[in-house]
């Protein structure tokens, strides 16, 4: 309903209603019209903030999409420049792991080379050294053309079955063909126990001197002390045969059996009259 058309039926109701009331209605008609000048403002205003508020979102989607397919584009570009880099790296890559398998051959190679000049130096200096060198002497023989286990084993039988002289010959020969080898001080050592079985207690005692000259740490060399000091106690040198039993104990306190031997051939020596000095 229009203001005209409210007016009306006011100054109708006016007419027909008694005086005294026609005031309340005249004050009473001003606010309502009041009341929807307020109402038809607020709902205008309401309207135009609408359409501010939905062209600002029509101007934030307008940019915002602009803005993202610039994004969108320029992403694009540097995800196309960077398939192109990486696909000229691994074109680098390739090339750079070719090269290096040729240099690597190349190494290769040149170390066979060297392996190859080294290897035909040391012939050479072999061969040099091998010309150098003095020819070495024949290697040692007896005169019955027997190997040194044989001549060895020969002699020991021998002598174990009472033929000392051929005994001594053996060993002997031994000596003189195989004097460096590991049964040398054995046989030494033997030829001195055939002497003292015989009585040739000079003879004896220089035998197993020759046993700890020349073979000190042969396994005979304890046995070779004690012969050689009793040869020297036979030839009544008692001082020289002290000295000999105190060398066994000394070197060899292990040789419990030779040891206690000593021992007692020395409280022998101590208890007979003073022998004849050195």
């Amino acid at each position: 309903m229009t203001r005209c058309s409210r007016f009306l039926l006011l100054s109708i109701c006016l007419a027909t209603a008694g005086y005294g009331q026609s005031k309340e209605f005249i004050q009473l008609n001003r606010e309502l019209l009041n009341l929807e000048d307020r109402v038809t403002t607020a709902h205008r205003a309401t309207d135009e903030k609408l359409e501010r508020i939905l062209q600002m979102v029509q101007n934030l989607s307008d940019s915002y999409g602009s803005a993202i397919g610039d994004l969108s584009g320029s992403l694009r570009q540097q995800l196309e420049e960077q398939r192109k880099t990486a696909a000229s790296t691994g074109l680098k890559v390739d090339q750079m792991a070719a090269e290096f398998q040729a240099l690597k051959e190349s190494v290769a190679a040149v170390n066979a080379r060297f392996s190859r000049l080294e290897q035909q130096i040391t012939d050479i200096r072999t061969a040099l050294a091998t010309m150098q060198a003095p020819p070495a002497p024949p290697a040692a023989v007896t005169p019955s053309g027997l190997s040194a286990e044989t001549l060895f084993q020969n002699a020991l039988r021998d002598k174990n079955g009472g033929n000392d002289q051929l005994a001594l010959r053996q060993f002997e020969d031994y000596l003189a063909a195989f004097g460096s080898t590991e049964r040398a001080g054995a046989a030494q050592y033997y030829i001195g126990e055939i002497y003292f079985n015989a009585g040739e207690w000079q003879k004896a005692a220089e035998a197993f001197d020759l046993v700890l000259e020349k073979y000190p740490d042969n396994e005979k060399t304890p046995d070779a002390h004690y012969m050689k000091a009793l040869a020297l106690r036979r030839l009544g040198k008692n001082a020289a045969a002290r000295d000999e039993f105190n060398a066994l104990i000394k070197r060899f306190p292990g040789n419990r059996e030779l040891v206690e031997r000593a021992r007692a051939q020395l409280k022998e020596i101590s208890a007979a009259k003073p022998a004849t000095k050195r």
